[in-house]
């Protein structure tokens, strides 16, 4: 050992042009160790590895069925929804404003209430969207949706007017394309025998799929005038859609169109649209990084067993650097830049698994889905550079940690003792 250290050690402490701690780790990490302190840092780096590899691949799993929801949910809505009751000419105005906007794309009328629909003795509340197909295709994607069917049928004009069913709402109901349903409006009219439920009578023209169960299994869709004319808005709507050219502008542009068309509506974005939903999956996807990163715990408490190993083994090298003039911080270095040495190898090979395991996730069907339960096939993945700055960083960082308790105690060795007894 001391014939090592002379040979191999000694000359870089008067080489000022190398890094005396980094050189000396690196050194004693890959030369004579024993085979039992081998065995613990392959165990480490193995530890760091899986660990890092683990908790990316679920995360770019978990990011793509976020990304996936979130995409069905702006593709049925829009990115800013207007609230508030307007006539006809007030929704043309509102909508020319709003247009005029540098970061708006598209705006088109919407309507939206409460109804209760009745099919063969059954009975169910549901949300009534007016909507214009055509203006409707400038805001989202919801026309391509429809599975069966269309907005627009080929009718007689003395047909019922049409409604498109979600496909789980229909499938709830057992109703079906041509099929006649009954539409309660919660306001009530006068009749001779006082104030009585509104009723009209609508036919299904259509199914529609958006692959978001809330939507497909509570909405049932009609044009703007039927819609209008069943909640009594005498041709007017509830508001107005609106589609960015960047998602990301929402907020900016919710100000800005609140100063456009003055008070007395709503704005919101489709995050605020959907807190609810997108607060869980935020919640989700913190909760499992928390989970994960426990595999790199425990990794790192192998790296701080293996440095304790290795700072007994090397007691007396340890006392010969102090005794030529190395001092305490130049030794916790020494074991400190072992623990990065070992978590940098880890975090490596653990990005190129992660990197290997996406891939063959995204291009193979290894785990098939049923399409019923989650209109998909194959398992979404979506890698977010992010994710990956947070993991390589919480690795480091827990792996410094478990390191510094080696080095301090290494550092605090009496040369005279640790020569003599080393």
């Amino acid at each position: 050992m001391s014939r090592f250290f002379f040979k191999e050690i000694a000359p870089i402490c008067y080489n000022r042009n190398m890094n005396f701690a980094r050189t000396v780790s690196t050194r004693y990490l890959t030369r004579h160790q024993g085979l039992f302190a081998f065995i613990t840092t392959l165990i480490g780096v193995a530890g760091v590895s899986v660990g890092v590899a683990a908790l990316i691949t679920t995360l770019s799993v978990m990011n793509g069925f976020q990304t996936d929801i979130k995409d069905k949910i702006i593709g049925a809505q829009s990115h800013i929804l207007v609230f508030g009751h307007m006539s006809k000419e007030r929704y043309i105005q509102n909508i020319e404003l709003i247009e005029a906007l540098p970061k708006v794309a598209a705006a088109a009328p919407h309507i939206y209430g409460q109804g209760i629909i009745t099919y063969a003795g059954q009975s169910l509340g549901l949300i009534v969207r007016g909507l214009d197909p055509e203006q409707e295709k400038k805001i989202n994607n919801l026309a391509d949706s429809v599975v069966e069917g269309s907005f627009t049928p080929e009718w007689a004009k003395d047909a019922p007017p049409p409604l498109v069913l979600g496909t789980e709402l229909a499938s709830s109901m057992g109703a079906d394309i041509g099929d006649d349903v009954v539409l309660i409006s919660p306001q009530s009219i006068s009749s001779s025998v006082g104030m009585v439920p509104k009723m009209k009578k609508f036919r299904i023209s259509g199914l529609l799929k958006t692959g978001y169960y809330e939507f497909d299994n509570s909405i049932a869709y009609t044009l703007l005038p039927h819609a209008s004319d069943f909640l009594g808005l005498k041709q007017g709507t509830t508001g107005v859609a609106v589609r960015l050219h960047n998602i990301n502008d929402a907020n900016e542009v919710a100000e800005q169109i609140r100063d456009v068309i003055g008070r007395g509506y709503s704005v919101r974005t489709f995050a605020e649209m959907n807190a609810t939903l997108y607060a869980a999956l935020k919640l989700e996807k913190t909760m499992m990084f928390i989970i994960l990163f426990l595999i790199i715990g425990v990794a790192s408490l192998n790296i701080a067993s293996n440095l304790i190993l290795l700072g007994t083994e090397k007691l007396r090298d340890i006392g010969i650097l102090r005794a030529i003039g190395a001092s305490p911080k130049m030794i916790r270095q020494i074991f400190i830049w072992e623990a990065m040495v070992i978590a940098t190898l880890g975090i490596v090979i653990g990005l190129f698994l992660a990197g290997l395991l996406c891939w063959i996730i995204a291009t193979f069907n290894i785990v098939e889905l049923p399409g019923d339960i989650y209109y998909l096939t194959k398992v979404p993945v979506r890698i977010q550079f992010w994710d990956i700055v947070a993991v390589v960083s919480g690795s480091y960082l827990i792996c410094f940690v478990a390191g510094l308790y080696p080095a301090l105690k290494a550092s605090r060795v009496n040369p005279t003792d640790a020569i003599r007894y080393g």
